[in-house]
């Protein structure tokens, strides 16, 4: 009973707190208002609800934190099967984890009986302040992430943007680094990137080449038509007919001479994923997998719907005849100009525009076909003889 005394004289012995302060004052006069018996059972009741409450929040700790971990296995998976580069997977999954822990913790702290309403106010102000100061770094690396995920070009490809082009060498969080073709090293914030025009030229497999030639007027248009042609057609970098029977034929050579099918023609993937090897793959994508199973036949009818769609595009985006043509462009003012368009794979698209205008320059002039310098008629108007 000593202890128990010990508390009652403490009870009673509790000094007047002013009303000024709030919530102490109150608290202060309900214990010294109540009994020995009624102070011991409030003393008993509080302890019990934060016996209560800790439990409780021990158990939503270990659900959250297990709870956490499957989160975080199945964004690493989704990472892996969507090939996105290491540095950015590294920080999205450590990026994940924290936001993911910081909200456990604020709630374990609500369930305790904390306010929590000052750490949220204080973590919303500091995020604002550092927002502001790094506007422009938080923009380009947005832009980053948005680049690594969506793929609009990879490293490798060559692309014209900002007034810059160049082939990719690396894509980091923050810029894209390109290397000009006279080997200019050209460093692009990839905020402007994600958000402006970018022309990728390596991202189709083939490209049209297009030649403007002016022969002089009274030439056999004709003529010339045939020559062009006949150029084209003694070329086999030129697609003769369509895309799909020249990359036929890029196989079966390849296939022929025992080399490894080249492969490049297979139109681009629009959503950037691309499925990882059967030895990538971990744990969390089986689960996934086997999760996702139940719903396989609803899947299996989007993916229907995507590759007929897919295929509904590339016919109407992509020609279907590929045929070389030569066709009169216009009648300018000091030659017939001639239009050639010819289809040719992108890797070759210099070397073959190069290639065919020297031909071309070079067969005229042994046939007789002769190119226009520009002139100009001057007439000239006698004047009447002067009067003395």
């Amino acid at each position: 009973m000593n202890l128990l005394n010990i508390i009652y004289r403490i009870q009673n012995a509790l000094p007047a707190v002013p009303d000024s302060v709030p919530g102490i004052g109150q608290e202060s006069r309900m214990l010294k208002s109540l009994t020995f018996d009624e102070l011991m059972n409030h003393l008993v009741n509080g302890i019990v609800r934060l016996a209560i409450n800790v439990a409780i929040a021990l158990v939503v700790f270990y659900v959250g934190k297990y709870i956490i971990r499957k989160l975080y296995n199945l964004v690493h998976g989704i990472l892996l099967r969507r090939n996105v580069e290491s540095s950015l997977s590294t920080f999205v999954l450590s990026f994940v984890r924290i936001v993911l822990y910081f909200i456990l913790i604020v709630t374990v702290i609500g369930i305790l009986g904390i306010e929590t309403s000052s750490f949220l106010a204080l973590f919303a102000s500091a995020g604002v302040a550092i927002g502001m100061a790094l506007s422009g770094t938080l923009q380009n690396f947005a832009g980053g992430v948005l680049i690594l995920l969506l793929k609009p070009y990879k490293v490798g490809d060559y692309i014209e943007a900002q007034g810059y082009a160049g082939t990719v060498k690396e894509i980091q969080i923050f810029h894209t680094l390109i290397v000009t073709p006279d080997n200019k090293s050209i460093i692009i914030p990839n905020g402007g990137l994600s958000t402006g025009s970018v022309n990728n030229w390596s991202r189709e497999a083939y490209r049209r080449v297009d030649w403007t030639i002016g022969i002089s007027y009274g030439e056999n248009v004709q003529q010339a038509r045939e020559v062009i042609l006949s150029m084209f057609a003694a070329d086999s970098r030129i697609v003769r007919t369509t895309l799909e029977a020249h990359t036929t034929e890029i196989r079966a050579a390849a296939a022929a001479a025992g080399e490894d099918d080249p492969a490049p023609f297979e139109p681009a993937e629009q959503d950037g994923v691309a499925d990882a090897e059967a030895g990538d793959e971990t744990d969390a994508m089986k689960q996934r997998r086997r999760f996702f199973g139940l719903f396989k036949a609803g899947k299996s009818k989007i993916e229907k719907r995507r590759e007929e769609r897919r295929r509904k595009i590339e016919t109407m985006l992509k020609p279907r005849d590929c045929s070389p043509t030569v066709v009169l462009d216009s009648l300018g003012d000091s030659a017939v100009v001639l239009k050639a368009r010819a289809w040719v794979l992108s890797a070759d698209y210099w070397a073959v525009y190069n290639s065919m205008l020297e031909q071309i320059y070079d067969k005229f002039n042994a046939i007789g076909i002769s190119f226009p310098f520009p002139q100009l008629d001057v007439h000239m108007i006698p004047q009447p003889p002067k009067s003395n």
